[in-house]
């Protein structure tokens, strides 16, 4: 099977050299060209067309933004925001979402054994689902480690359903793609709608600046979850990059618990981790939403959470960027409708009167 080919562009010659390392250290990749700036880039891509770009944000005679533009209007080819993810840079990196970029990893930088290991994992994964998110078949990602299960944070909910309540909690699971998809659905909810508790895939630092850009855009309120944020009407917790975040119950209270935790399904927030303890602690009051993203995170947990008498939604495969985690969550046998992305709000709101 064809590898994935990818074109680096970084104005640092060590982060060139480390993510060139990185990509090649799976046998699915393989870097045909490094760039220094987008001028370079644009000489490589005479000689070769990448599957796909992996791009800094500053660089010196052109931005990464501008850049990225370009390659949009002209010839589209996925894209890869690399960047150090600082705060201040949250709002460039929105934009660069905005303007097609497929995901955003972090440039490689010294630390743990465990730390490079699963940014190793997370680069990798990124780039293979960025090659597939095109009209072409990719082959499923070689497993580099062993992949855990919701087992590793969360036992399995109890054999009895919790008893059905007035009050309704929506949770949603998002990957790659999912910034967009996210947008679209959140931004369509009434501001009394019921709490709704969501994972998108994303790295450290960089969820709350996409909180932030979502509670701008939807009349529900919403922010980064903080532990023991109650879940409440009208406001979204999106979980914090590198971090696991639960859905719990006390009474009548709903509440979630955000901690640290080995990979899930190699992510960290997890899906899988989340839609179990909705299956746990809301069974029947819960409506699930799976949205784009490579890989099977969240299939197993959407399956729970239909056993413990959960609604649970997909998002076609015509809307999404990957049809991957959908997929596989339909082949698992958890999901009850599949809908198009601009469909799937009334749905829900549908659901929950």
């Amino acid at each position: 099977m064809a590898k994935v080919k990818v074109l680096i562009v970084d104005d640092s010659a060590v982060v060139r050299q480390a993510l060139q390392a990185v990509l090649e250290s799976d046998p699915q990749i393989e870097v045909i060209a490094t760039a220094s700036d987008p001028f370079v880039a644009a000489e490589r891509l005479k000689e070769q067309i990448p599957d796909v770009i992996t791009l800094d944000v500053e660089m010196p005679r052109m931005d990464g933004l501008t850049f990225l533009q370009k390659i949009m209007s002209q010839h589209p080819i996925p894209v890869v925001m690399c960047s150090s993810l600082v705060e201040t840079g949250s709002e460039t990196l929105m934009k660069a979402l905005e303007y097609g970029a497929i995901e955003i990893i972090q440039k490689p930088t010294l630390g743990t054994r465990k730390f490079i290991e699963e940014a190793q994992v997370r680069i990798c994964d990124v780039v293979k689902a960025a090659a597939q998110a095109r009209p072409r078949q990719i082959t499923p990602a070689r497993k580099i480690q062993p992949k855990l299960t919701a087992d590793a944070v969360l036992a399995k909910p109890r054999s009895e359903a919790m008893v059905r309540t007035t009050e309704k909690i929506i949770a949603i699971g998002a990957s790659t793609g999912g910034t967009e998809a996210l947008r679209i659905v959140l931004e369509q909810f009434p501001m009394d709608a019921p709490g709704i508790v969501v994972v998108q895939h994303m790295p450290e630092n960089f969820t709350k600046g996409f909180a932030q850009r979502l509670d701008s855009l939807c009349q529900m309120s919403v922010k980064e979850a903080e532990n023991n944020d109650t879940v409440v009407r009208g406001r979204i917790l999106i979980a914090p990059g590198n971090k696991h975040m639960l859905l719990k119950r006390s009474g009548a209270r709903y509440y979630v618990e955000v901690k640290d935790g080995p990979l899930v399904s190699r992510h960290r927030p997890s899906v899988d981790v989340l839609f179990r303890s909705a299956a746990r602690y809301g069974g029947k009051n819960v409506i699930g939403v799976i949205l784009t993203g490579m890989g099977d995170d969240g299939a197993k947990g959407m399956l729970e959470m239909k056993d413990a008498g959960s609604v649970n939604i997909a998002q076609n495969e015509e809307t999404c960027v990957v049809f991957g985690m959908p997929n596989e969550a339909i082949k698992t046998g958890g999901v009850d409708h599949v809908l198009p992305l601009d469909k799937i709000t009334v749905k829900v709101c549908a659901l929950c009167r």
